[in-house]
């Protein structure tokens, strides 16, 4: 390897084959129902071995000193956070694989965070919540999905990716991570989420993306709008 093939190595970038999901059963990984899959990429996907950057309006510049974190909307209590605070909450890690609408899929990622169930369960969701709405620094930028894949066991909200701090361009310091849906409902830059009754379309979803967004659904997962009416 030569000098700047070191300087410049993608420390996100990956080599050999996935780890599988029995490495890792019996300890303290949550373990996605997904990396269990005798195939592991969805119809018209592709492996990609290192981690596109894919944004709407750019990388906002987010100062972790004002940076919160609000929760509400249906909630008995609603609830903010410093980041500092929001790092303190009881650590979750995830083993899952991750899932682009733009037909690549990077397996193999193992996040640390706190668990989206943690969150909900300190604010207290009402029951008549149905949806959440995701909000972000992105500039206003929202993804709305089902509140039972927000409180699957596999989602948190993650601050590193294999020991390693999610980098602002992926979405750092923390980033909402949704592994059974398409990786634009795990919202980057993640600010607050909302629990609501009712659904309520976010920034790609207003453009034509899919309400909900499953990639193993049908013959080329749920991406666009339209494939509702189907």
């Amino acid at each position: 390897m030569s000098f700047l093939d070191t300087l410049f190595k993608d420390p996100f970038r990956q080599e050999g084959e996935p780890r599988l999901a029995e490495e890792f059963e019996g300890g303290d990984v949550i373990v996605s129902p997904d990396t269990r899959r005798a195939v592991r990429i969805p119809p018209g996907q592709t492996r990609t071995r290192k981690w596109p950057v894919l944004d709407a309006h750019g990388t906002p510049e987010v100062d972790p000193e004002t940076w919160q974190f609000e929760v509400g909307g249906l909630v008995e209590r609603p609830l903010k956070w410093s980041l500092d605070e929001f790092l303190q909450l009881p650590p979750s890690r995830v083993y899952a694989d991750f899932h682009c609408v733009t037909r690549w899929s990077r397996l193999d990622n193992l996040w640390g965070g706190v668990s989206t169930r943690t969150v909900a369960e300190l604010a207290g969701v009402s029951p008549g919540a149905r949806f959440v709405v995701a909000e972000a620094y992105d500039y206003g930028w929202t993804t709305n999905l089902p509140i039972e894949y927000f409180l699957a066991e596999d989602s948190l909200f993650a601050w590193t990716n294999d020991g390693r701090p999610i980098p602002p361009e992926h979405g750092g310091p923390v980033r909402l991570v949704v592994p059974q849906l398409y990786a634009w409902k795990s919202a980057k830059w993640v600010k607050g989420v909302r629990f609501l009754a009712e659904d309520r379309a976010g920034f790609w979803e207003e453009g034509g993306y899919h309400m909900r967004g499953l990639p193993w659904e049908g013959r080329d997962g749920e991406r666009f709008r339209w494939q509702e009416d189907e």
